[in-house]
């Protein structure tokens, strides 16, 4: 579909998950990828895995001095993807605390903020800037009020920075619940049971693949004549909600 030959992306939070299963997609095409996260043994392994065409640096993007030395030895690059997930969010509005929404805006908005703010003199004038915000900031779904707010402040960079920093493309993909290692924090019998039932809120009657949204990524990396752009891929989940 896309021949990206000779054009180098950066995957921030490219170990695992959607961000792995983009640089293998971005390889498969011919690209460049430098994926980065903050576990270096994981970097790593995942390097090994994708082969040829990677190259890896382990770095915090929340902090401001590993930031700029990192983004100072990769150079210059064509686009960037900042898939980074947050932890701190969710719960009922009358449960969550303003601490943990506070630590789920820092973990998440600001650091693909920052990023995203800093990588821009990195960046070819051709290239891009896709951030993955999550479809909790387009749905209605109770218990989701914190992650909400959080993903539609990123989502909220996407149009003004689109025309901000033209020709520079600025777009988003928005995923709903994705199997990918984020869960892994609930056992298998509780992750098993929350996908089956959000499987069956879901008009595609089940979760997504790392893959679905991947190629949803390349897409907007491939398609110069698209920016300002949040893709929603869900599965449907956003048109039906999901109760308590």
């Amino acid at each position: 579909m896309f021949d990206l030959s000779d054009v180098r992306v950066m995957i921030a939070g490219g170990s695992s998950g959607i961000g792995l299963s983009t640089a293998r997609f971005l390889i498969d095409y011919g690209a460049s990828v430098i994926i980065t996260g903050r576990d270096a043994k994981k970097l790593e392994s995942a390097s090994r895995l994708l082969g040829p065409g990677t190259s890896s640096i382990a770095f915090d993007a929340a902090n401001s001095q590993a930031r700029a030395k990192a983004l100072a030895g990769i150079g210059q690059l064509d686009h960037l993807v900042i898939s980074l997930s947050g932890g701190k969010g969710a719960g009922t509005f009358q449960t969550l605390s303003e601490v943990d929404l506070r630590t789920g805006f820092e973990a998440k908005f600001w650091t693909n903020f920052s990023l995203a703010h800093d990588a821009v003199e990195c960046l070819s004038p051709k290239g891009s800037i896709t951030f993955v915000s999550s479809i909790s900031a387009r749905a209605a779904n109770p218990g989701t009020a914190g992650l909400a707010a959080i993903n539609a402040a990123i989502e909220g960079l996407v149009k003004p920075l689109a025309v901000e920093l033209q020709p520079l493309r600025v777009n988003a993909v928005a995923p709903g619940v994705v199997d990918t290692p984020w869960w892994d924090w609930l056992s298998e019998e509780q992750k098993k049971a929350t996908f089956e039932s959000f499987a069956a809120a879901t008009p595609e009657g089940r979760v997504g693949k790392p893959e679905d949204i991947a190629s949803a990524i390349v897409f907007l990396i491939g398609n110069s004549f698209i920016t300002g752009c949040v893709i929603e891929c869900d599965g449907g989940l956003r048109l039906v909600g999901q109760k308590l």
